[in-house]
């Protein structure tokens, strides 16, 4: 039997067919005000995000994007973006757990850092590291 993926208490499908208004009352509070600034033209970046996405979501094509704070809604849902992670874009499929969630979220700016044992520029001391 396949799960059924609900987005706190709503079938996926209802919640895509939702208008924007009853969308906005099971987002968080931050991202709804992040939402409520777009659609008032004060964050002019996302709501040109926001036309981008309706528009390839039309023509089934991706999306490039920079703006990492940008809100995930629930009609983006399927879509394939690219996010700039400050070197290079990562791709990504939004899936229904990621309603509510900041798109920079996503897309991690830094990696894990390695270190090895030293090196050219290390102090004198560490020249002469013993041999186990």
């Amino acid at each position: 039997m396949a799960r059924k993926i609900t987005f706190r208490g709503i079938d996926v499908e209802e919640l895509k067919d939702l208008g924007m208004d009853e969308v906005m009352k099971y987002i968080p509070s931050n991202a709804r005000r992040a939402v409520r600034r777009a659609q008032k033209n004060i964050n002019y970046k996302y709501k040109k995000l926001m036309e981008k996405v309706s528009e390839a979501k039309k023509n089934n094509k991706k999306v490039k994007t920079h703006l990492r704070a940008g809100v995930i809604l629930p009609s983006w849902i399927g879509m394939n973006i690219s996010i700039y992670n400050g070197k290079q874009y990562v791709d990504l499929v939004i899936s229904p757990e990621m309603i509510g969630h900041r798109l920079g979220e996503f897309a991690p700016s830094t990696g894990p850092v390695k270190h090895s044992g030293p090196g050219v520029g290390a102090t004198r001391g560490s020249k002469f590291m013993p041999l186990k």
